[in-house]
């Protein structure tokens, strides 16, 4: 009978019913793949990818462990490296290299850079940090992401960022946008998520924190570009108001939306609760509005709020 395909929905994405069986005979066909192995595959079988034509193996891996715990596929077991993680590095010093630290010398950095953070010691210094001193610790990231570290022009290092996707559905910025769920769905790309920012404990400097998000705004549609062959066109970020105020978002020019409702990106069943925060967003362009409804193209100019 038409119409009675079961289609399954997980990150954004709906599997029909050959799509799910292609991704069963799949892993039970390759079980000495390795898992990212396995899910890199079934992205480039079920044309699951980013819109930068990226495979989303990230997303992919956590669809396939969801399906093992419900006893529809076995995956290959899980090898030492994977199951390592950063969260689990401890808080000590001798991981860091601190020595430069002069805690009179700080009150002004001086002119400060964004680098991007690439692998290699670069990232294992910088998720050493984010592990080591922010509150919610170095995320599990799933699609596009970007991280900088802040330096003095010496470089120094002074913080961290990681801008990461956006969202599913904020009722408050949606409403602000004025986007649907069909033009949300096709555009959700183009909203990019401040998820972590921190400045490391022993700097002191004034307006430093202000002074980095305005760079970062400045730069952040062309780093995307380049890296994922397109611009985003609004940030967003997230206050925990028990934790801070949101004074350095509002001073670097951000607009306050209103509060989420307390769950996290893929709870859609509402069964994670978590503490209500803050919507601060940050326009990259002045016809934003129209990008996100596919009324007008993305360009890099400069951010207008």
């Amino acid at each position: 009978m038409a119409g009675t395909e079961k289609t399954r929905e997980f990150s954004g994405k709906v599997f029909s019913e050959v799509d799910m069986a292609l991704i069963k005979e799949t892993a039970s066909a390759y079980p000495k793949l390795s898992r990212s192995e396995l899910a890199g595959t079934i992205c480039e079988l079920v044309g699951w990818v980013q819109a930068n034509g990226k495979p989303k193996t990230a997303q992919c891996l956590q669809l396939l462990v969801k399906l093992e715990g419900e006893g529809e596929l076995a995956l290959p077991a899980l090898n030492k490296k994977t199951i390592e993680t950063p969260k689990g590095w401890k808080k000590c010093a001798e991981v860091l290299d601190l020595s430069w630290i002069d805690m009179t010398g700080l009150e002004d950095c001086g002119p400060i850079k964004l680098d991007i953070v690439r692998p290699g010691d670069g990232l294992r210094q910088w998720r050493t940090y984010i592990s080591a001193y922010h509150r919610l610790g170095d995320p599990q990231v799933n699609g596009s992401r970007m991280r900088y570290t802040i330096r003095t022009e010496c470089g120094r290092d002074l913080g961290c960022m990681l801008f990461s996707a956006s969202a599913w559905s904020l009722k408050p910025r949606d409403e602000w946008i004025g986007w649907g769920p069909a033009c949300r769905k096709a555009r959700l790309h183009l909203i990019v998520n401040q998820s972590r920012f921190l400045i490391l404990p022993w700097v002191r400097s004034p307006n430093l924190a202000s002074r980095a998000l305005g760079m970062a705004a400045r730069r952040i549609q062309r780093d995307w570009l380049e890296e994922f062959c397109y611009a985003p066109a609004l940030l967003e970020t997230f206050v925990d108001t028990s934790q801070h105020k949101g004074v350095i978002y509002r001073a670097a020019n951000w607009a306050y939306l209103g509060e989420t409702q307390g769950r996290g990106r893929d709870d859609r069943k509402r069964e994670n609760e978590l503490s209500r925060k803050a919507i601060y967003v940050y326009p990259l362009q002045r016809d934003f509005r129209a990008v996100l409804k596919g009324e007008a193209q993305c360009k890099t100019t400069e951010p207008h709020i």
